[in-house]
């Protein structure tokens, strides 16, 4: 065959493949991940998102593109770059790092699929209409359960019995500040404990917050979820040795980093379930139709060698209980 037939043939080949073959080779897709917090503080989040997508068929750099915004823990700046994604058009927006990226998402895009995760309550917040239908334009993982703050506060008590008042570190900034805080005064009443609600919503005031909470005689701390709070997780972890404060936290992270104890779910569980939905989409599906993930399992993780630090003796029921334990 001369090399001009060549060249016709092959021409006239293409013209013949289907569109969306050729649509496929001419562009490749584009997730916008949106982070309210640290590539370092959501490193193995992100692996697991990127283990989901995988899944479905997508790796990164080889038929989908993942384009990175992280506010790094300043709240103000998410909605500007979300707009920046829109302005970008991507395939789809994944809203990650708490509630706070979430809104930002919503607020600028009405049709880009978004896939989020998170710890407040999607259909309260007005993310989705409901967890089984969502409806509109997004969807995604949300850790919330009505009983965690309860199982919390109940964790500390059997390590510091004689403790008559709690704390809580709350993060002002976050959407889920009030409903949060509610909770855990309804939880800490339920258990027949006093309870100090501390806040922080930046570096300046995280020192304080560990001042106050001392200063209140509070015998044990909870930290709640929170991507601020993320990024400060080794300042969070020595403020309360420190102090030589029994704390519990919401993530595994921080008690393998040093922290006393976490109960909660599993965060990169949810991240890989939210990979997985955002290559569904990438492949048809419609977010409107998939519905809202909750956890069905929650770890405890107990750091022994931190308990020594702080003189505490870990009640063998709980170590019993425990789905790891640090030495």
């Amino acid at each position: 065959m001369q090399r001009r037939e060549f060249i016709t043939f092959l021409g006239g080949a293409a013209a013949g493949w289907p569109l969306s073959a050729r649509g496929r080779q001419q562009a490749m897709p584009v997730i916008g991940f949106l982070s309210s917090g640290s590539p370092a503080s959501y490193a193995r989040p992100l692996a697991a998102f990127r283990e989901g997508l995988g899944e479905t068929g997508y790796v990164e750099d080889r038929n989908v593109k993942i384009e990175y915004r992280w506010a790094e823990g300043k709240f103000d700046q998410l909605k500007s770059l979300a707009a920046d994604l829109v302005e970008r058009r991507v395939s789809l927006i994944a809203a990650t790092g708490g509630s706070n990226s979430v809104i930002a998402a919503k607020s600028v895009t009405k049709t880009i699929p978004i896939v989020f995760t998170g710890g407040g309550d999607p259909v309260k917040l007005g993310f989705v209409e409901s967890l089984g239908r969502p409806g509109g334009n997004a969807t995604g993982v949300t850790n919330i359960s009505a009983t965690l703050e309860t199982k919390r506060l109940d964790l500390l008590g059997e390590i510091v019995p004689n403790a008559t008042r709690l704390a809580a570190l709350i993060n002002t900034d976050n959407p889920n500040a009030e409903v949060d805080e509610r909770d855990l005064r309804s939880a800490a009443s339920a258990l027949g404990r006093d309870i100090l609600i501390a806040h922080a919503s930046n570096e300046a005031f995280l020192d304080q917050a560990f001042m106050t909470v001392e200063q209140a005689g509070a015998g044990a701390l909870v930290v709640v979820l929170d991507p601020f709070f993320r990024i400060q997780r080794n300042r969070l972890i020595e403020g309360a040795a420190l102090h030589k404060l029994p704390t519990i936290y919401s993530e595994r992270e921080f008690a393998v980093a040093g922290g006393l104890l976490s109960y909660g779910a599993n965060v990169s569980t949810s991240y890989h379930q939210a990979g997985v939905y955002a290559g569904r989409i990438l492949n048809g599906e419609k977010p409107s139709n998939l519905p809202v993930v909750q956890p069905t399992k929650f770890e405890l993780v107990i750091n022994l060698k931190t308990a020594r630090a702080l003189g505490l003796e870990m009640p063998a029921k709980l170590l019993a209980l425990a789905d790891e334990v640090i030495e």
